[in-house]
Parts: structure tokens; sequence; C-alpha cells
């Protein structure tokens, strides 16, 4: 069973073209613009252990806000499309992931149910190009658009920088485990029987 999902997002604002394999190696081809943003959904992919191949062109002369939000839910989008009817996977994934001095913790429920609760406390207003406030919008946005409710705390840390990428690391973790398959089950993992 092939699951790769596929999203073609064009906006005035935006144009992001993501391919992606929930069975890969971590391999990522990230290009958004914003070379931090590259940074953070590189460790998506490579800590997920999902191929991405994320291309992207915004409108960056007014600022990073679409380009970042559009990242997310495209890169959403094609995980979502990815899963399908959400058939066999363990639905739940927990991870915690240090970065130095840094502790992140995040949940995952690909329920179907999209919310995000995130807490990253971040200071400074922008890193390598990307505002502070835009690196949680990207978790809320891939949230969304991977119809999945995720809380997302980063629990300690000075650095920013290491902050937000231990973030994206406990995410990515926790995002491997929610759409491991479970050998032993073939039905939506839902007493609804769909998600």
């Amino acid at each position: 069973m092939s699951r790769r999902g596929e999203v073609d997002r064009r906006t005035r604002e935006t144009g992001i073209r993501v391919v992606l394999d929930l069975d890969g190696t971590g391999e990522a081809r990230i290009d958004t613009g914003i070379a931090f943003l590259d940074h953070l959904l590189s460790q998506v992919a490579h800590h997920g252990r999902i191929d991405v191949d994320l291309a992207a062109r915004g409108d960056l002369h007014v600022d990073d806000h679409h380009t970042a939000e559009d990242c997310g839910l495209a890169l959403g989008e094609a995980i979502d499309r990815a899963l399908g009817d959400r058939r066999g996977i363990r639905r739940f994934g927990t991870a915690y992931a240090p970065l130095d001095e840094s502790l992140a913790r995040a949940v995952v429920d690909l329920s179907g149910r999209p919310h995000a609760s995130v807490w990253l406390g971040l200071g400074r207003d922008a890193i390598g190009g990307l505002s502070a406030e835009n690196v949680g919008h990207v978790v809320r946005s891939l949230a969304t658009a991977m119809r999945a409710t995720l809380h997302l705390d980063v629990l300690r840390g000075e650095n920013d920088h290491h902050r937000a990428e231990a973030a994206f690391k406990a995410l990515a973790l926790a995002v491997r485990e929610a759409v491991a398959i479970d050998g032993a089950a073939t039905d939506v993992p839902s007493t609804k029987g769909v998600l």
C-alpha cells in the first residue's frame, strides 16, 4: 500500500508543491525561500522518516507569514492525503526531544479533529528570517490541514534556535509514531469506525 501524498497549493500569495512518502527514509528537499523554515521542516522529514519534496514561492517582499502558513497547510494536507482513511495506523504518538539545554514534548492524535495547543516560549522577534510568531503558526497550520489534535510544548531552554528545533524534532517523532502501521490492526483506530 502506497502512502504518498501530493499537493499543489496556489493562491495569489503563494505557490507550493509538496510530494511526500510516509514510508520513506527521511530524505528532504525543501526550499521555501526562508532558510530557518527549511531547517525546521527538514527536521520533520528526517526524524519523522518521511520523504518530503517541498518547493514554495511566496510574497516574501511582504513578509514571511503567508509562505510559512501555506507551507504548514500544504504539508499537513499532503500527510492527510497519504493517510487515506487512516486504516491500520497507530493514531497516537508521543515524543520528547532535547537539544542541548532545551527540551520539547509533542503529543499527536490523528483523530480527524483539528486542534493545536502550542507553547514554544520564544523570546526573539525572528530566527534566521522566520518571525518567531510564525514558528508556532506553521505548527497550527500543519495540525489543521493534517486533521490532527496536537499539543506541542517547550518545557525548558534558553536558546530560541534550540527551543524551536527541539519542538520540531519532538513533533517529527510523535508524527512518526502516530502514522506508523500497527501490524495487528486492519481497521480504523476509532470506536466510531471513522477518523
